[in-house]
C-alpha cells in the first residue's frame, strides 16, 4: 500500500490536476494506494475538491507545512509514503522508481525539478543554479519526497520547529540511516512563485534567509514566500 500525502492550503485551482496526476501515476505503476489531503485551515473549496477527487481529508489548523505533512502521515495506512505538494505533478516513473529505490535499501528519495507553465527568463536560470547546487548534496525537494513509514517514524518525521526548510532536515536525517536517492525523472512543480513575485523580491528574501541562517525559518511571519497565501486564479497549464 502506497500513501500519497498532500499538504494543502487554499489549493482549489491546482489540487484537481495534482489528484488526477497521482491517480494516473499509481494506476500506471500498478500499485494499491490511498491519497490523503492534509487541509491546513483552507478557506476555499479545497476540502470538498479533495473528497470529490478520491482523497481522504485530514483537517488541521496550524498553517505550517511541516505540521500538515506530519498530520497526513499519521493517518496514512501505507507502508510507503509519497509526499506531493498540491501544485506538483508526478507520474508512474516516479512511483515505480521510488518503490524500487526503497526496495534496494535506500532510506528515501526525491527528484529534480522542472517549473510548470510560463516563467520569466531569469526564473529558468535561477532554477538551474538551484538544482545544480541543491541536488549535488542529495537533498530532497519539499514538493516531492518519499520514504517508508518505518523510516519516517524512525527519524521523527518533519521537524515542526521550522516553517520552511523542513525537507532539508528530513533528508539529512534519512541519509544517516541509508542512501538517499534523487530520481533522474524530474517532477513538475508550479512556477507561480516566479510569476507572482519579482526577481528583486525573490533575491532579497532569499538573501535574508541565507544570511539569517535557519533561525529565520522558525517564524511564519518572516516567510511570506511560503505563507502569504497568494494564489493564481486558474489551474496552471503544464506542457
Amino acid at each position: 500500500m502506497i500513501s500519497f500525502v498532500i499538504p494543502a492550503y487554499n489549493e482549489e485551482f491546482e489540487l484537481p490536476e495534482t489528484l488526477r496526476a497521482i491517480h494516473q501515476a499509481a494506476a500506471g505503476a500498478g500499485v494499491r494506494y490511498e491519497i490523503l489531503v492534509a487541509d491546513d485551515a483552507s478557506t476555499d473549496a479545497t476540502p470538498s475538491i479533495a473528497r470529490a477527487g478520491g482523497a481522504r481529508v485530514v483537517s488541521i489548523q496550524r498553517r505550517q507545512i511541516a505540521a500538515a505533512r506530519n498530520a497526513g502521515a499519521r493517518q496514512a495506512h501505507g507502508e510507503i509514503l509519497f509526499f506531493v505538494d498540491a501544485d506538483t505533478r508526478i507520474n508512474a516513473v516516479h512511483v515505480r522508481e521510488g518503490i524500487a529505490a526503497l526496495a534496494r535499501g535506500c532510506s528515501g528519495g526525491s527528484s529534480r525539478i522542472v517549473a510548470g507553465g510560463q516563467i520569466p527568463w531569469w526564473g529558468n536560470a535561477v532554477l538551474k543554479v538551484f538544482c545544480a547546487l541543491y541536488f549535488a548534496h542529495r537533498l530532497g525537494a519539499g514538493a516531492f519526497i518519499f520514504t517508508t513509514k518505518k523510516n519516517f517514524e524512525r527519524v521523527g518525521g518533519f521537524d515542526e520547529r521550522y516553517f520552511a526548510g523542513e525537507e532539508v532536515f528530513l533528508s539529512i536525517a534519512l541519509k544517516k540511516i541509508g542512501p538517499f536517492k534523487i530520481l533522474r525523472e524530474p517532477m513538475v512543480t508550479s512556477g507561480r512563485k516566479l510569476r507572482m513575485h519579482s526577481g528583486w523580491h525573490l533575491w532579497k528574501e532569499s538573501t535574508r534567509m541565507l544570511l539569517g541562517g535557519f533561525r529565520t525559518h522558525r517564524s511564519r511571519e518572516k516567510l511570506d514566500l511560503w505563507y502569504d497565501g497568494k494564489r493564481e486564479s486558474e489551474t496552471e497549464v503544464i506542457l
